[in-house]
């Protein structure tokens, strides 16, 4: 029984998927315009972030500074009212109890700021 040889194909395939994928981005960028200028058109700003911070003592520090509680739950409104998209990098301790961790992450989100992301070391060590 005689197969059909299906390399040569799959090789001239290949060749035309890389001639596709590096003519691509040519292709695309050809088109030379004079756009308009205009103030409204206002590049977007960074994403903003604040690090909230718990000690394995249970002190809270909002950007490294201490706070009590009642201050914290204070300036993540103050940063909620300005931005409401503002990130919060959550950085504890690892000795610090889960419930601690809760309190500050219920503040947060009590403020208006629902991004949230923990902030954790990559285990390397630098010699």
């Amino acid at each position: 029984m005689s197969d059909i040889n299906v390399t040569p194909l799959v090789d001239v395939m290949l060749v035309l998927v890389v001639i596709f994928i590096i003519t691509a981005p040519l292709l695309t960028s050809s088109i030379r315009m004079e756009l308009p200028k205009t103030d409204a058109a206002t590049p977007a700003e960074a994403p903003k972030f604040v690090t909230l911070a718990v000690d394995k003592s249970g002190q809270a520090f909002f950007n490294d500074k201490p706070v009590t509680q009642e201050q914290l739950a204070a300036r993540l409104a103050e940063t909620a009212a300005r931005n409401a998209d503002t990130e919060v990098q959550l950085r504890a301790d690892q000795a610090v109890p889960y419930g601690r961790v809760v309190e500050v992450m219920g503040a947060a989100q009590k403020a208006g700021l629902n991004k949230i992301g923990f902030v954790a070391d990559t285990g390397k060590t630098g010699s």
